[in-house]
Protein backbone atom coordinates (compact mmCIF):
# COMPACT_ATOMS: atom_id res chain seq x y z
CA UNK A 1 0.00 0.00 0.00
CA UNK A 2 2.39 2.23 1.08
CA UNK A 3 4.60 1.89 -2.34
CA UNK A 4 1.37 2.65 -4.15
CA UNK A 5 1.29 6.05 -2.74
CA UNK A 6 4.47 6.78 -3.51
CA UNK A 7 4.18 5.86 -7.18
CA UNK A 8 1.12 7.87 -7.12
CA UNK A 9 2.29 10.95 -5.15
CA UNK A 10 5.49 10.85 -7.59
CA UNK A 11 3.40 10.72 -11.05
CA UNK A 12 0.87 13.40 -10.00
CA UNK A 13 3.72 15.80 -9.31
CA UNK A 14 5.50 14.94 -12.56
CA UNK A 15 4.89 18.41 -15.30
CA UNK A 16 2.70 18.12 -17.97
CA UNK A 17 4.24 18.14 -21.41
CA UNK A 18 2.02 20.98 -23.30
CA UNK A 19 0.70 20.34 -26.46
CA UNK A 20 2.99 20.93 -29.63
CA UNK A 21 1.53 23.91 -31.64
CA UNK A 22 0.83 22.84 -35.49
CA UNK A 23 3.73 24.56 -37.19
CA UNK A 24 3.15 27.61 -39.04
CA UNK A 25 2.74 27.18 -42.70
CA UNK A 26 3.13 30.73 -44.93
CA UNK A 27 1.10 32.14 -47.36
CA UNK A 28 1.63 31.52 -50.85
CA UNK A 29 2.47 35.81 -50.86
CA UNK A 30 5.29 34.92 -47.99
CA UNK A 31 6.96 32.47 -50.36
CA UNK A 32 9.39 33.79 -52.02
CA UNK A 33 10.36 32.35 -55.42
CA UNK A 34 14.08 32.65 -57.18
CA UNK A 35 15.12 32.43 -60.10
CA UNK A 36 18.62 33.17 -61.78
CA UNK A 37 19.96 36.14 -63.78
CA UNK A 38 22.15 33.96 -67.02
CA UNK A 39 24.60 36.91 -68.42
CA UNK A 40 25.83 39.96 -68.09
CA UNK A 41 26.95 41.90 -64.51
CA UNK A 42 25.34 40.39 -62.49
CA UNK A 43 25.45 36.68 -63.95
CA UNK A 44 24.25 34.05 -61.72
CA UNK A 45 22.19 36.33 -58.85
CA UNK A 46 19.91 35.89 -57.62
CA UNK A 47 16.10 37.66 -57.55
CA UNK A 48 13.33 36.64 -55.52
CA UNK A 49 9.57 36.88 -56.34
CA UNK A 50 6.37 36.16 -54.40
CA UNK A 51 4.16 33.01 -55.40
CA UNK A 52 1.39 35.02 -57.14
CA UNK A 53 -1.35 33.50 -58.99
CA UNK A 54 -0.66 34.28 -62.65
CA UNK A 55 3.41 35.31 -62.22
CA UNK A 56 5.39 33.05 -64.30
CA UNK A 57 9.04 34.47 -65.09
CA UNK A 58 10.39 33.67 -68.26
CA UNK A 59 12.51 30.07 -68.47
CA UNK A 60 15.89 30.58 -68.11
CA UNK A 61 16.03 28.75 -71.12
CA UNK A 62 13.57 31.01 -73.46
CA UNK A 63 15.87 33.89 -71.54
CA UNK A 64 18.57 33.20 -72.99
CA UNK A 65 17.28 32.19 -76.34
CA UNK A 66 15.63 35.98 -76.43
CA UNK A 67 19.19 37.48 -75.61
CA UNK A 68 20.72 35.58 -78.67
CA UNK A 69 18.22 36.88 -80.83
CA UNK A 70 18.97 40.56 -79.27
CA UNK A 71 22.64 39.86 -79.69
CA UNK A 72 23.63 39.37 -76.06
CA UNK A 73 24.60 42.60 -75.19
CA UNK A 74 22.27 45.59 -74.95
CA UNK A 75 24.63 48.53 -74.42
CA UNK A 76 23.14 52.01 -74.32
CA UNK A 77 19.62 50.51 -74.96
CA UNK A 78 16.23 52.03 -73.37
CA UNK A 79 13.90 49.00 -72.30
CA UNK A 80 10.75 49.18 -71.42
CA UNK A 81 9.26 45.83 -69.35
CA UNK A 82 5.48 46.17 -69.31
CA UNK A 83 3.62 43.35 -66.80
CA UNK A 84 7.16 42.95 -65.30
CA UNK A 85 6.54 40.15 -62.35
CA UNK A 86 9.70 38.66 -61.18
CA UNK A 87 12.03 41.21 -63.59
CA UNK A 88 13.76 38.29 -64.90
CA UNK A 89 13.88 40.43 -67.80
CA UNK A 90 14.44 43.80 -66.96
CA UNK A 91 16.81 42.74 -64.00
CA UNK A 92 18.33 40.51 -67.34
CA UNK A 93 18.28 43.58 -70.06
CA UNK A 94 19.86 45.84 -66.65
CA UNK A 95 22.70 43.46 -65.95
CA UNK A 96 23.73 43.30 -69.86
CA UNK A 97 24.39 46.78 -69.94
CA UNK A 98 20.85 48.28 -71.18
CA UNK A 99 20.90 52.66 -70.78
CA UNK A 100 17.38 52.28 -69.02
CA UNK A 101 14.67 49.85 -68.16
CA UNK A 102 11.56 51.07 -66.90
CA UNK A 103 9.85 48.40 -65.68
CA UNK A 104 5.56 48.29 -64.97
CA UNK A 105 4.25 46.29 -62.31
CA UNK A 106 0.70 47.02 -60.15
CA UNK A 107 0.58 43.63 -57.70
CA UNK A 108 2.19 44.94 -54.44
CA UNK A 109 3.78 41.83 -53.32
CA UNK A 110 5.98 42.41 -57.22
CA UNK A 111 6.03 45.48 -56.78
CA UNK A 112 7.51 45.44 -52.91
CA UNK A 113 10.30 42.17 -54.81
CA UNK A 114 11.26 44.30 -57.65
CA UNK A 115 11.77 47.20 -55.60
CA UNK A 116 14.06 44.80 -53.17
CA UNK A 117 16.13 43.27 -55.83
CA UNK A 118 16.74 46.85 -57.48
CA UNK A 119 17.84 47.85 -54.13
CA UNK A 120 20.41 44.78 -53.55
CA UNK A 121 21.69 45.06 -57.10
CA UNK A 122 22.53 48.24 -56.86
CA UNK A 123 20.48 48.90 -60.57
CA UNK A 124 20.11 52.43 -60.52
CA UNK A 125 19.48 52.03 -64.35
CA UNK A 126 15.93 50.47 -63.19
CA UNK A 127 12.81 52.60 -62.80
CA UNK A 128 10.56 50.63 -61.16
CA UNK A 129 6.92 52.10 -61.93
CA UNK A 130 3.64 50.97 -59.93
CA UNK A 131 0.99 52.09 -62.54
CA UNK A 132 -1.39 49.62 -65.21
CA UNK A 133 0.56 49.07 -68.46
CA UNK A 134 -2.27 50.87 -70.16
CA UNK A 135 -2.19 54.12 -68.24
CA UNK A 136 1.59 54.19 -69.05
CA UNK A 137 1.78 53.89 -72.56
CA UNK A 138 -0.85 56.16 -72.68
CA UNK A 139 1.36 58.93 -70.78
CA UNK A 140 4.67 57.79 -72.08
CA UNK A 141 6.63 60.02 -74.06
CA UNK A 142 10.14 58.55 -74.49
CA UNK A 143 10.85 55.83 -77.04
CA UNK A 144 12.45 52.41 -76.32
CA UNK A 145 14.62 50.26 -78.31
CA UNK A 146 13.29 47.35 -76.65
CA UNK A 147 9.72 46.45 -75.13
CA UNK A 148 9.04 43.55 -73.59
CA UNK A 149 5.50 42.60 -73.13
CA UNK A 150 4.44 39.10 -71.02
CA UNK A 151 0.36 39.68 -69.70
CA UNK A 152 -1.16 37.14 -67.54
CA UNK A 153 -2.46 34.53 -70.24
CA UNK A 154 -6.15 34.74 -68.30
CA UNK A 155 -6.13 38.05 -70.37
CA UNK A 156 -7.02 39.81 -73.76
CA UNK A 157 -4.02 41.98 -73.17
CA UNK A 158 -1.64 40.74 -75.73
CA UNK A 159 -3.54 41.34 -78.76
CA UNK A 160 -5.17 44.73 -77.52
CA UNK A 161 -1.98 46.37 -76.03
CA UNK A 162 0.26 45.33 -79.46
CA UNK A 163 -0.88 47.78 -81.78
CA UNK A 164 0.02 50.77 -79.19
CA UNK A 165 3.07 50.20 -78.93
CA UNK A 166 3.86 50.86 -82.41
CA UNK A 167 5.03 54.76 -81.48
CA UNK A 168 6.64 53.48 -78.20
CA UNK A 169 9.56 52.16 -80.37
CA UNK A 170 13.01 53.95 -81.58
CA UNK A 171 13.41 52.87 -84.81
CA UNK A 172 15.08 49.72 -85.21
CA UNK A 173 13.24 49.07 -82.34
CA UNK A 174 11.88 45.33 -81.56
CA UNK A 175 8.90 44.09 -79.28
CA UNK A 176 9.57 40.65 -77.31
CA UNK A 177 6.17 39.14 -76.25
CA UNK A 178 4.67 35.59 -74.62
CA UNK A 179 1.49 34.46 -74.83
CA UNK A 180 -0.70 31.32 -74.80
CA UNK A 181 -1.46 31.28 -78.69
CA UNK A 182 1.38 31.40 -81.29
CA UNK A 183 2.24 35.31 -81.99
CA UNK A 184 2.12 34.78 -85.95
CA UNK A 185 -1.84 33.99 -85.15
CA UNK A 186 -1.93 36.87 -83.01
CA UNK A 187 -0.92 39.76 -85.01
CA UNK A 188 -2.36 38.09 -88.30
CA UNK A 189 -5.89 39.20 -86.39
CA UNK A 190 -5.28 42.48 -86.06
CA UNK A 191 -7.14 44.84 -87.28
CA UNK A 192 -4.38 47.23 -88.82
CA UNK A 193 -0.78 44.76 -88.31
CA UNK A 194 2.53 46.65 -87.97
CA UNK A 195 4.05 43.76 -86.95
CA UNK A 196 6.53 41.49 -88.94
CA UNK A 197 7.84 38.15 -87.22
CA UNK A 198 11.34 38.06 -86.71
CA UNK A 199 12.05 34.65 -84.72
CA UNK A 200 9.73 32.80 -83.11
CA UNK A 201 9.32 29.94 -80.36
CA UNK A 202 7.52 27.60 -77.85
CA UNK A 203 8.54 26.88 -73.88
CA UNK A 204 5.80 24.47 -73.10
CA UNK A 205 2.37 26.70 -72.86
CA UNK A 206 4.22 29.62 -73.76
CA UNK A 207 4.76 30.98 -77.07
CA UNK A 208 7.11 33.55 -78.00
CA UNK A 209 8.21 35.66 -80.32
CA UNK A 210 10.56 39.05 -81.50
CA UNK A 211 8.32 41.80 -83.84
CA UNK A 212 9.62 44.22 -85.30
CA UNK A 213 7.75 47.76 -87.15
CA UNK A 214 6.96 47.01 -90.66
CA UNK A 215 8.66 49.96 -92.04
CA UNK A 216 5.96 51.22 -94.99
CA UNK A 217 9.17 52.90 -97.36
CA UNK A 218 8.05 56.35 -98.43
CA UNK A 219 7.00 56.53 -102.21
CA UNK A 220 8.39 58.91 -104.61
CA UNK A 221 6.50 60.15 -107.92
CA UNK A 222 8.43 61.27 -110.63
CA UNK A 223 7.01 64.33 -111.92
CA UNK A 224 7.53 64.71 -116.13
CA UNK A 225 6.60 67.73 -118.03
Amino acid sequence: MMMFLIVNCFTQQMPQTPPRAAPHKPSKAQIQNRVRIIGGVWRSRIIEFPDLSGLRPTADRVRETLFNWLGQTLQEKRCLDLFAGSGALGFEAASRGAQSVTMVETAPLALAALRRNRERLGAAQCEIVGEDASKVLASVRQRFDVIFIDPPFSTELLPAMLPKLVDCLNPGGMVYAEWREALPDVIALLKHNPWEVRRSGRAGAAHFALLSRVEIPSSTHEVTS
